[in-house]
């Protein structure tokens, strides 16, 4: 883990080959196949088809004891909303003598461009399981509104909703080994965005239980009306294009706004100053074949000129969404990171 005060990664003047095997080449192909048609150009979502695509996984109150260890329940935050999350609890608590050693909480925002994917998707079920499993944490993994039937701020709403719900949890509800007190919120892509703004919001707000130690951002979804020069080296990706950025955008923004709203350019011309909140410790993953990669360098280093502690982790040859990709080294690499960082973050509780 690196804390860069520039929040500049060097390239060595080399360009960056994308990590991908052949197999998941051809997934993403596939999966383009079923999005793009999904997306039409009235902005409206094929909600019919993405679903009919859009495998879900059941939770899974008592798993398996061949299985990975990970137990999953639904609650549900807000009926009238559909606002709902999955907890994921690994059965076999971590103890010490007899007693059941608590463990730390994420509050994790799934990705999806504020348009496609749920909690229990399966490449969402999958992602926070993981996290549970081998960071030993207890992960609640948020089901948030999408747009365009929803659009901003809908989203942040719900996150913050779901978080200050959480806090005000009864003991009962929660597993024995949920330590509220050491919390982080996580987010990949748009989840990232989604988080960065609850961490905003959280700043100003007085939990009872609920104590914000760090934010992990998994290449944030951030932009703007500028053309920065990834997204045009990238912006054919293969997993993220530029041409679907902005669909996202112009779906997920106010109607008649433009990508520098406050939303998506976080420190760009309307940009909220959040130099005097309570903003959490920031690890921010980036990748050097994401489109997105010049806008998460600029959140770093508006993060820094803010007075708040970043620690940027860039891998030269990770495309957006590396992390979801478990052949990949980055995304051994990347756990260790996550690791690495919240259990210095949580040992400044003891000193």
């Amino acid at each position: 883990m690196s804390s860069t005060p520039q929040c500049v990664a060097e390239r060595d003047g080399i360009r960056p080959k994308p990590n991908l095997t052949w197999k998941t080449k051809l997934l993403l192909k596939a999966m383009s196949w079923i999005v793009q048609p999904s997306l039409r150009p009235n902005m409206t979502v094929n909600r019919r088809l993405v679903n009919f695509f859009d495998l879900k996984v059941p939770q899974s109150p008592s798993p398996h004891p061949r299985s990975d260890g990970i137990a999953s329940s639904d609650t549900i935050v807000d009926p009238s909303r559909n606002l709902w999350f999955r907890l994921f609890n690994p059965i076999h608590p971590t103890t010490s003598g007899n007693e059941v050693v608590g463990m730390p909480v994420i509050v994790f925002y799934h990705g999806g461009g504020f348009i496609l994917g749920h909690a229990n998707s399966m490449a969402m079920d999958i992602m926070a399981r993981r996290l549970a499993r081998e960071l030993h944490a207890i992960v609640l993994s948020v089901d948030y509104r999408l747009a365009p039937e929803h659009r901003f701020p809908c989203q942040y709403e719900d996150g913050f909703d779901a978080l200050r719900f959480i806090d005000e949890m009864d003991s009962r509800d929660l597993p024995a080994s949920a330590d509220l007190g050491r919390c982080f919120l996580a987010g990949e892509s748009a989840g990232g965005n989604l988080a960065h703004h609850v961490a905003v919001t959280a700043g100003e707000y007085d939990f009872k239980r609920v104590n914000l130690l760090g934010l992990i951002a998994i290449q944030p979804f951030f932009g703007g009306e500028e053309r920065v020069e990834s997204e045009m080296e990238f912006s054919q990706g293969p997993v993220l294009s530029l041409e679907l950025t902005d669909w996202f955008w112009k779906a997920f923004l106010p109607e008649g706004s433009d990508r520098d709203h406050s939303a998506a350019n976080v420190f760009g011309p309307n940009k909220v100053d959040i130099s005097g909140l309570r903003f959490p410790p920031t690890l921010l993953f980036v990748g050097g074949c994401d489109p997105l990669r010049d806008w998460e360098i600029r959140y770093c280093e508006g993060l820094k000129k803010s007075g708040k502690q970043v620690y940027l982790v860039d891998y030269p040859n990770a495309v957006h969404g590396f992390a979801s990709f478990n052949e990949t080294s980055e995304a051994c690499l990347f756990l260790s990171e996550v690791k690495d960082f919240m259990q210095k973050q949580m040992a400044k509780l003891t000193r």
